[in-house]
C-alpha cells in the first residue's frame, strides 16, 4: 500500500467519524501518512486538502521526502499558520498525544471550530502491516541477529554491561541499521530481575543469567528480540526459571494465529508459568505490536481486547524475574500469517552458555 493509499484510507476514516478535518501531531503518525521524518511537524487533513506544517529547518527535506501533501512553512510552534489551513466545522485532534497546554493553544487559534478529541484514528490503520513494512522489519530483525551471533561467538568476558550494550549497537550500525530501535538492555545476575534494567558500568556476572534485549531500526521500522544467556553453571532456581519460560514462550508461539484473542494468547504462557508456581514473577504482558513505534497495537496482555489478524507484527516475550537472584526473558518477533505466524527473529532460544 502506498502513502497515497494510506491518505485515501484516512480520508474515509475522517468522513466516517463525522469530522471536517483532523490535526495529526504524533510524529510517527505524520510519518506514516506522508513520509515526513523531522522533529517538528503537524499534518492537517481536511476534505480536499492535506497540509504539512513545519519550520524553516525542515522545509527542503520535507519537500523532497513527503508525498501527497502541501508543505507550508510556519513558526517553531507551528500555531501561526494553523487557522489558515484547518478551515471550519468539526476538527479532530489526537487527544492522547496533545498536552493540556497545546490543546489550549489549539483552542485559542481555532476559536471558530468545534475541537473533537480522537483516539487511535491513525493507529487503527497502522496495526496491519503492509508487505513493504514487513520487509523492513524482517531486515531489521536480521541485523539484530547478526549482533546476537557476534555476542554468542565473543561472550561477555572482560566487558561491563554498558560496554556490551555499546558494542551491540555498533555492530548493528555496521550491519546497516539506522541505530538501535530502543535503549539496549544488558542485565546480569540479580540486575536481570529488573525487566527494564539500565546497563551498568559493572562487569557481567559469572555463573548467572544475562538478559539481552535489543533491536535494530531500518527505514524507520523496528525489530525487537530478547535472549537470555548463561555465563557458567547456574543455580537450580535459575535453570528452572529458564526451562519454564522457554516452555511458555514456545506454547504461545504455537498458539499464535489469526482469530486468537490477545488475552487468550497471554493466558497460554501465563498458565504454564503459574502452574510452575512462578505466576507472581511474570508481571508484564506477553507482548506488543511493533512497527514504526517499538510499542504499538495490538497489546498482548491479560486485559487485551483485540483479536490477532493476518499482517500484524507482534512480540512473544514471557519473563520470570526472581528478586535478588536474576531474571529470564525470551522474546521473538513474529508476523501473523493466514495459518499461524512466521518468526522474524532467528537466533536459537535454547540456553547458550557463554563466558563472562
Amino acid at each position: 500500500m502506498s502513502i497515497e493509499s494510506r491518505q485515501q484510507q484516512i480520508d474515509e476514516v475522517i468522513a466516517a467519524e463525522g469530522l471536517d478535518a483532523l490535526i495529526v501531531t504524533d510524529l510517527i503518525n505524520v510519518r506514516y501518512l506522508c513520509g515526513y521524518v523531522g522533529s517538528n511537524g503537524v499534518l492537517v487533513i481536511t476534505r480536499g486538502r492535506r497540509v504539512l506544517l513545519t519550520d524553516s529547518r525542515y522545509m527542503a527535506d520535507a519537500r523532497e521526502r513527503t508525498r501527497g501533501v502541501e508543505v507550508v512553512q510556519a513558526g517553531r510552534d507551528l500555531m501561526d499558520r494553523l487557522a489558515d489551513v484547518v478551515g471550519s466545522g468539526r476538527v479532530g485532534f489526537e487527544a492522547e498525544q496533545v498536552s493540556v497546554a497545546r490543546q489550549g493553544r489549539f483552542t485559542a487559534r481555532l476559536s471558530s471550530v468545534e475541537l473533537v478529541p480522537t483516539a487511535g484514528v491513525v493507529e487503527g490503520l497502522r496495526v496491519i502491516k503492509e508487505p513493504e513494512e514487513i520487509a523492513a522489519i524482517r531486515t531489521a530483525a536480521g541485523i539484530a541477529d547478526v549482533a546476537f551471533g557476534a555476542l554468542i561467538d565473543d561472550g561477555f568476558a572482560g566487558r561491563t554491561e554498558a560496554q556490551v550494550a555499546w558494542d551491540l549497537e555498533g555492530l548493528m550500525r555496521a550491519a546497516g541499521a539506522e541505530g538501535a530501535s530502543f535503549d539496549i538492555i544488558v542485565a546480569s545476575g540479580a540486575h536481570g530481575a529488573l525487566p527494564h534494567a539500565v546497563p551498568r558500568p559493572a562487569p557481567v556476572q559469572a555463573n548467572s543469567l544475562v538478559v539481552v534485549d535489543m533491536g535494530a531500526r531500518v527505514d524507520g521500522y523496528a525489530s525487537d528480540c530478547t535472549r537470555t544467556f548463561a555465563t557458567g553453571p547456574l543455580p537450580p532456581d535459575l535453570e528452572e526459571a529458564y526451562r519454564v519460560c522457554l516452555d511458555a514462550q514456545r506454547a504461545a508461539l504455537a498458539a499464535c494465529r489469526p482469530g486468537v484473542h490477545t488475552g487468550d494468547l497471554d493466558a497460554v504462557a501465563r498458565g504454564i508459568i503459574s502452574d510452575a508456581g512462578l505466576g507472581e514473577r511474570f508481571g508484564h504482558g506477553l507482548g506488543h505490536g511493533v512497527g514504526l513505534d517499538i510499542h504499538e497495537r495490538p497489546w498482548l496482555r491479560q486485559e487485551g481486547g483485540e483479536v490477532l489478524q493476518t499482517g500484524m507484527v507482534v512480540t512473544i516475550e514471557p519473563g520470570i524475574y526472581l528478586d535478588g537472584i536474576g531474571g529470564v526473558r525470551i522474546e521473538d518477533q513474529v508476523v501473523i500469517t493466514d495459518d499461524g505466524c512466521e518468526l522474524l527473529t532467528g537466533i536459537t532460544t535454547d540456553l547458550i552458555n557463554t563466558s563472562a
